[in-house]
């Protein structure tokens, strides 16, 4: 018996994956800005996707053909995006200086928004300190690192159990993560912009105590 053309239409509807260039990923993937990334694509939620890496902020100057890496970076980031929406409902990542904050802002841009929720986590700020900061049309929750990584403080603050995720793919950890972000709030301190550059601490040199 063959299959009616509608039931056929109607599943291949159901398989269709959304694509990075159909959110609002998609200027950031056309400037090279996402790197170093163990997820860029459709994550298991219906019209969502992924992303697991770096985001560029500042490039170096190019020598030649060589690619060099970015001169600053948001590093371990974990975003997602809808399709169909204009801005990154999700994005965490570290930050080595509270200053970068602003960078980020302009190169995020008009994917920020004021529904959105997005967590940095900072080197030279106050290890005890936990920030609330309006920046560029955006609220950010800014919060220190300490020896740890995005992933780890993340699953800290939203409550959620490593146990729960062990069987899970990248995709699913960043389906679990991002549905606890977005529904996350907290009354930590309000500052400006200009308060927390006030009272950061000195840019760490992360190549110090390498070998050569």
């Amino acid at each position: 018996m063959t299959e009616p053309t509608s039931s056929i239409s109607q599943r291949l509807e159901r398989t269709v994956t959304t694509t990075l260039e159909q959110t609002a990923f998609a200027r950031l993937q056309s400037e090279g800005r996402l790197l170093n990334s163990v997820l860029k694509g459709a994550t298991h939620k219906p019209g969502r996707v992924g992303f697991r890496g770096d985001v560029a902020l500042k490039f170096q100057a190019k020598v030649a053909d060589e690619a060099r890496p970015p001169e600053i970076s948001s590093d371990q980031v974990i975003a997602v995006a809808h399709e169909g929406e204009a801005h990154i409902a999700f994005f965490a990542g570290f930050l080595l200086s509270f200053e970068y904050i602003q960078l980020l802002a302009e190169v995020l841009a008009e994917t920020l928004s004021p529904q959105g929720k997005y967590f940095l986590f900072v080197d030279n700020i106050d290890i005890s300190k936990k920030y609330v900061v309006d920046f560029g049309g955006a609220t950010f929750y800014v919060l220190p690192i300490d020896e740890s990584t995005v992933y780890n403080e993340l699953l800290s603050l939203l409550y959620i159990e490593k146990n729960e995720l062990k069987k899970l793919d990248t995709a699913g950890k960043t389906d679990a993560v991002a549905d606890k972000a977005l529904a996350f709030t907290a009354n930590f301190e309000r500052i400006s912009f200009e308060d927390g550059v006030k009272a950061m601490g000195p840019v760490r040199n992360i190549y110090e105590n390498r070998p050569v």
